[in-house]
């Protein structure tokens, strides 16, 4: 699901007369949530990948510069100041989005480990590795080892987005449920939590490329 519509799976063998009246039975809550959807992505606009277009880094718009040079066999993306300069090597939105998604998983793997150093040292606790992603349906993950496991995706929200996912899992490292007592370390180390759960809930979705 997205704001622009539904897409129905259908499992082999399963006739599509059965597929309506399910469909029809969930109409207003997809209605409901496909108009919250867009609501959300006028408050938070989603990517243009295209020169001139914009993407969102940590709450930062920055503007992109694409280059198409065709014997290009190697996309590059750099940021200069408040501009993504983008070089890829045929023109359509695919070419940048892959380069733009390269760029984000470099990033975020920079932007997430000073993060999570800062708030295993505050909390007195160690993680055994980290790891970056992009899974569609989760933001981050502590493994029982202390394996860390970031979205990329991250990125594309506001700074506080990252900071409380980044102290969510730290906690995890310590209390592995979400039992009331994780609930209550979490509240001492991020006092906003329940805010940006919030918003990631309202405005996850439109996280993408």
């Amino acid at each position: 699901m997205s704001a622009e519509g539904v897409e129905v799976v259908v499992p082999d063998g399963l006739s599509l007369r059965e597929v309506e009246p399910f469909v029809e039975q969930k109409r207003q809550w997809i209605e409901r949530t496909l108009l919250r959807m867009r609501e959300a992505e006028v408050e938070q606009p989603p990517p243009r990948l295209a020169h001139d277009g914009e993407v969102g880094y940590l709450g930062e718009r920055l503007k992109l510069d694409v280059r198409v040079e065709r014997d290009r066999t190697r996309s590059h993306v750099a940021r200069r100041d408040e501009c993504l300069a983008v070089s890829v090597g045929a023109h359509g939105v695919q070419p940048v989005r892959e380069a733009l998604e390269r760029w984000y998983r470099r990033r975020a793997r920079d932007e997430v480990a000073v993060r999570l150093d800062e708030a295993t040292a505050r909390a007195g606790a160690s993680y055994s590795r980290l790891q970056i992603r992009g899974q569609r349906t989760r933001w981050a993950s502590c493994s029982s080892t202390g394996a860390m496991s970031f979205n990329w995706r991250l990125l594309l929200a506001p700074a506080a987005i990252l900071d409380y996912v980044v102290e969510h899992e730290v906690a995890h490292l310590e209390i592995h449920d979400h039992s009331r007592r994780f609930w209550s370390l979490l509240l001492s180390r991020c006092p906003d939590y329940r805010q940006h759960q919030a918003w990631l809930r309202r405005h996850g979705p439109s996280l993408r490329l």
